[in-house]
């Protein structure tokens, strides 16, 4: 059977003002796929989200999203940043927040009825439909990153990229989280950028080994005391005892 792919990166070269950030990648992420991004900081974790999002262009080679430029594919992805620019002393509600992700769409400067009765369907998903007129100042961090999740499923998306949603969260919410996410990837590709690792890896179906250089595999059992050392080191995982380290992928 032939394995259809939503991503596609084809000999993938970026930099950022002059200073490589990622080399030569290669990489196909299968349709339905969850897959979490892992790897030190500043090795290209988000510049690889944001090149699959078309916000930045490679320096070389092609990037294709759901058969698409990722220009063309935008508003059928879901994108949830790292850091999120809401002012929490300006009165904007949760029903506001989501219908965010709205925006770009042929609305005439105001959101329809379809736009509402999406943007709460999305809230449905994430399990927040009883906060919708709430203020978003108000939340926990964690009804936080569910309304912002409910954001980015506002669009319609058939992939999904989160940019560490467990950030500033507890480890009840986290859970809760990831049991939404597991939902959603019944109909949808998700790519999860995130440090727990250990946690992570017991619920997605494969990693992605980000720094310069970008290697994928399936998730199997990780070993021992889970990573030793993620950053500025090797991310020692999956399989036959494969490392990425900055100077490419190797067999221990």
């Amino acid at each position: 059977m032939t394995i259809q792919h939503d991503i596609i990166l084809e000999n993938v070269s970026f930099s950022y003002e002059d200073t490589p950030v990622l080399k030569d990648v290669n990489l196909a992420v299968a349709r339905g796929d969850f897959a979490s991004i892992v790897g030190p900081n500043g090795g290209g974790k988000t510049s690889l989200l944001k090149l699959i999002l078309g916000s930045v262009r490679p320096d070389k080679g092609n990037v294709r999203v759901l058969g698409n430029s990722p220009e063309g594919a935008r508003f059928n992805v879901g994108y949830m940043p790292q850091y999120v620019m809401v002012d929490l002393q300006f009165p904007v509600t949760v029903m506001d927040v989501v219908l965010m992700g709205r925006l770009g769409r042929d609305t005439g400067g105001r959101y329809s009825k379809k736009d509402r009765d999406i943007a709460k369907r999305a809230l449905e998903e994430v399990n927040l439909s009883n906060i919708v007129n709430n203020s978003f100042s108000a939340l926990s961090g964690g009804q936080r990153q569910r309304v912002l999740i409910a954001r980015a499923l506002s669009c319609e998306p058939s992939i999904l990229l989160l940019d560490e949603p467990m950030a500033n969260v507890d480890p009840a919410a986290e859970e809760a989280l990831f049991g939404i996410l597991r939902e959603l990837n019944k109909r949808m590709t998700i790519l999860l950028v995130t440090h727990d690792i250990g946690f992570v890896s017991q619920i997605v179906k494969s990693v992605i080994c980000v720094n310069r250089k970008v290697v994928a595999h399936p998730t199997t059992e990780i070993n021992g005391a889970v990573i030793k050392e993620i950053y500025g080191g090797d991310i020692r995982m999956i399989r036959h005892d494969q490392r990425c380290s900055e100077e490419g992928h190797s067999h221990g």
